[in-house]
């Protein structure tokens, strides 16, 4: 049985982000140069969604990934704690 979102750990959730991401650009790149191909249009708004989705709850559960306009800030500021994305090895 597959793991819900809330239960990934931090490495699995930025994998999943990573994975997500590189899928949008590619179907991305695709949508350029087929822009009338429904089912990749529709796959990119279902890769899409699941990316928001992903990343809502990384940022929930450890932080903000973006610190500008990406993602609210809980009280206090978030953004300087540590570890930083960039910085945990991922």
């Amino acid at each position: 049985m597959a793991k819900s979102l809330k239960d990934l750990s931090r490495e699995e959730l930025m994998d999943n982000i990573h994975q997500l991401k590189f899928a949008a650009v590619d179907l991305n790149l695709y949508l350029d140069t087929h822009p009338d191909c429904k089912p990749a249009l529709t796959d990119y708004n279902n890769i899409t969604s699941d990316l928001k989705a992903v990343i809502a709850m990384y940022e929930k559960k450890y932080g903000p990934l973006t610190n500008f306009g990406g993602a609210e800030s809980k009280h206090p500021w978030s953004w300087v704690d540590e570890p930083w994305p960039w910085e945990s090895g991922e």
